[in-house]
């Protein structure tokens, strides 16, 4: 059968800059009636869903559009407020719902936002799924079913979402203590920031400082969290903390910087974690890693006799390789990582309780993970473009490729794909003993010229 073809939705829900492109109010209401209708012709004629969004000033907005198409198509709305992704995915099972529904766009800037959906079991949607509520938009029956009277739906505020989480958490991580640490918590200026204060409060450390968590509606991710990780680092460094633990905007990644203000990336978690679990026996029959992480992770848990699998970019292709694979650890170099025992789509909260947790029953010390990990060195160039796709097909670019490759040979890897949130090309260029910036340069200069190429045919 041949794999449906999504054009709105991307590597994460879909995503544009607020009030603009398709990220107008008018196509969310229709993306929540076109959801709807995807969960009626399912069995479920008059669904609850959960909704929930980080603190971008654009969301209430789309909040607005969202409620109003999913009551227009005759399904029940839960307001969960601000809360992570992960929190979404949590409400969804603690509260029974039919799906959920979150407004975010995760570590982009405050002027993008998104919309994910999650099925009953909170977990974010298939490529098919998507594929098939797009079929939607398109359907006539979309404008000729509208419930009336009593069918209309109705919403319900539910006060204590975050609270519900915050305790759901601190019950996973009832034996670790923090009293002997002292720590920076930077929240992102996002969505995680309560649910942090509950935990890490709760869990009484030494000395506890704040970061980013002060939200004013267009400041999430601004010069905090994991996309300006040196504020953490600079903050370590200068509160003399024993490590900073950094978040994104909607909370589903986190990063550790260590006592020596050296970032502790999702490779080194991953690391630390298939240790732990396997210990435990509670791994599986491996981990899943995608094609960015570190050739250093692959060849560490080859050694303790751990199998890897890889798979594309984005936190759904790692949760659909893990139950192919029968895995219950996976994620990202960026931070989102499953502990598929405990969450069902990335958590950043959960990942940092049971990191922290681990290290304590391996008796890792943080400050020296990093020279024990010894990653290959990497250098990821981030391109903007007008046409992503054509130019990665591009006869020149794919000539330019073939060269870089063959001076990197046996020694690494080079690895170009385009970004599914942003109009940007990301090299990834990985290998020992290499001048990587310049080979990145080269391959960056070739995709300018042929995306000016590409625009002067266009015009």
């Amino acid at each position: 059968m041949d794999k449906k073809i999504r054009c709105l939705f991307g590597t994460d829900g879909v995503r544009d800059v607020a009030n603009k492109g398709v990220m107008i109010p008018e196509m969310v209401l229709r993306l929540a009636r076109a959801y709807a209708l995807f969960l009626a012709e399912r069995g479920m004629p008059r669904p609850k869903i959960a909704i929930g969004m980080d603190t971008r000033l654009s969301c209430q907005m789309l909040q607005s559009a969202l409620e109003a198409g999913f009551m227009s198509a005759g399904t029940d709305v839960l307001i969960l407020g601000v809360i992570p992704t992960a929190g979404v995915s949590f409400a969804v099972r603690h509260y029974n719902t039919a799906g959920g529904a979150v407004i975010s766009a995760s570590h982009n800037p405050a002027e993008y936002n998104g919309i994910k959906f999650f099925d009953r079991n909170g977990v974010k949607l298939s490529d098919d799924d998507e594929a098939s509520i797009e079929e939607y938009l398109g359907d006539s029956m979309l404008d000729e079913w509208r419930p009336t009277g009593a069918s209309i739906g109705h919403i319900v505020e539910v006060s204590d979402a975050v609270d519900s989480y915050a305790k759901h958490m601190l019950a996973k991580a009832s034996s670790l203590s923090l009293s002997r640490y002292k720590l920076v918590v930077d929240c992102a200026n996002g969505a995680v920031i309560e649910p942090a204060r509950l935990v890490f409060s709760a869990l009484k450390p030494k000395e506890l400082f704040f970061l980013g968590d002060e939200p004013n509606g267009l400041n999430i991710n601004e010069g905090v969290g994991v996309m300006c990780i040196d504020t953490a680092r600079e903050a370590v460094l200068r509160q003399g903390a024993d490590f900073g633990v950094v978040f994104d905007g909607d909370g589903d990644r986190v990063l550790f910087v260590d006592g020596k203000g050296r970032v502790i990336d999702g490779d080194m978690i991953i690391w630390v974690l298939a240790r732990w679990l396997c210990k435990r026996g509670a791994l599986g029959d491996g981990v899943v890693v995608t094609v960015m992480s570190n050739m250093a992770l692959e060849e560490h848990l080859k050694e303790e006799g751990i199998a890897v699998y890889r798979c594309s970019v984005g936190d759904r292709y790692v949760y659909e390789t893990m139950q192919k694979t029968n895995s219950l650890l996976g994620g990202e170099q960026s931070g989102h990582i499953i502990i598929k025992n405990h969450v069902q789509t990335g958590d950043g909260l959960c990942t940092a309780l049971m990191f922290l947790m681990a290290c304590d029953e391996l008796g890792l010390k943080m400050d020296e993970l990093f020279d024990e990990f010894s990653p290959y060195p990497q250098f990821l160039q981030n391109v903007k473009v007008r046409n992503k796709e054509k130019i990665l097909s591009h006869p020149g670019f794919l000539k330019c490729l073939k060269k870089c490759e063959e001076r990197v040979r046996e020694n690494g890897r080079i690895f170009v794909r385009p970004s599914g949130t942003e109009p940007l090309v990301r090299i990834l260029l990985e290998a020992k003993d290499m001048d990587l910036k310049s080979i990145a340069r080269e391959l960056a200069l070739q995709i300018q010229i042929i995306d000016e190429e590409l625009k002067n045919t266009i015009t």
